[in-house]
């Protein structure tokens, strides 16, 4: 069976690839890297965020994902508020603009996706989903014991 995994892992690398190649060379419509496009979905979901609860969360480092935090403070598409829970780590909250602007990249790749489905059933496409979080959760204890402890 770790065979197959890591053919899987062998598909997901260039998959994401791939995607990500696509979705920065959509990048001069909205503005948005992909650093922060991620930014932006991820806050749509969950929101509001601190920096280290993003990067946690989205396997980047806090560096990273301040920056990107930065750039979309510049756009006007996030902003930080006080955090009760914590002095030093500010929540971060999208914007009336920035939820145009991640919707705007949202519906732009999904009308892409749409017409690569294929032969790509519902089940297949839960299936696979199921399976991914699985390998990814899988992953998660390996990650944290390498890494130091990140503030909330």
């Amino acid at each position: 069976m770790a065979g197959r995994i890591a053919e899987i892992y062998g598909v997901v690398g260039p998959l994401y690839r791939r995607a990500f190649r696509a979705v920065e060379a959509a990048e001069h419509i909205e503005g948005a890297s992909v650093g922060v496009r991620a930014v932006l979905d991820l806050l749509r979901e969950h929101q509001p965020m601190t920096v280290p609860q993003m990067a946690r969360e989205l396997a980047l480092s806090r560096q990273f994902v301040q920056r990107m935090v930065n750039d979309a403070v510049q756009r006007s598409w996030v902003r930080t508020l006080a955090n009760p829970a914590h002095q030093r780590s500010s929540l971060i909250e999208l914007t009336r603009r920035g939820r145009t602007v991640i919707e705007a990249i949202l519906d732009r790749e999904h009308a892409v996706l749409a017409q690569l489905g294929g032969d790509i059933t519902e089940d297949d496409a839960a299936t696979t989903l199921r399976v991914l979080r699985h390998m990814l959760e899988r992953l998660d204890p390996l990650d944290t014991e390498e890494q130091p402890a990140a503030e909330s």
